[in-house]
């Protein structure tokens, strides 16, 4: 049993490694920058990202939360030492601000709606949240030339929404500010502040 995203993180490909760790050198130094105490990563899979900030020593508290049951399942048996929960990005079961920072990374261009899930993540978030999407049409270009969705010219047949940088960034200010926007190729980081 696996998914998709195991599949991503176990990657023993050279390029998709080299990818994915420039990715997280790039979130992990604005973290680092932060400081925050408390994170809840929405969609966390199976808990990659968070055992990466438990190694780098970034945050005191950390959850995840993952609408996929067979990603906490296989999360729980890699990591089971991570605090890794099943849950809904449009309905969190947390209270008002109860995270320093919520990380939502590659989630939101699978979502129907994803103002109706920043609105959520913004509710419980204290300071802030980082946010990743595929950078288009870049991500889609890059998978096309190396024979990846050839048929849908690239695209991820689960990958319903498209922004460029400046696209997603346009959207991520109607509910935080954005303080940073980052592009570790193949991919857009937003770090937002909550409004004051």
């Amino acid at each position: 049993m696996t998914t998709d995203n195991f599949k991503k993180h176990t990657s023993t490909k050279v390029l998709q490694r080299f990818l994915i760790n420039r990715f997280f050198n790039t979130l992990l130094g604005e973290l680092a920058l932060i400081k925050p105490a408390t994170i809840l990563d929405v969609g966390c899979g199976e808990g990659f990202t968070l055992e990466r900030l438990r190694k780098a020593g970034i945050g005191e508290k950390t959850i995840g939360v993952d609408f996929l049951e067979r990603a906490i399942k296989i999360g729980k048996e890699v990591h089971p030492h991570l605090d890794l929960r099943q849950g809904n990005v449009y309905h969190l079961d947390f209270p008002d601000n109860s995270f320093d920072y919520v990380l939502c990374l590659e989630v939101l261009e699978h979502l129907e709606h994803p103002e109706k899930a920043l609105a959520e993540l913004r509710r419980v978030a204290k300071m802030g949240c980082i946010i990743s999407v595929p950078r288009e049409p870049l991500f889609r270009l890059a998978n096309f030339v190396r024979g990846k969705n050839l048929s849908r010219w690239g695209n991820d047949i689960e990958h319903i929404q498209h922004w460029s940088s400046t696209a997603i960034a346009r959207l991520v200010s109607g509910y935080f500010k954005v303080n940073q926007i980052r592009k570790p190729f193949p991919w857009t980081i937003i770090v937002g502040k909550k409004y004051e």
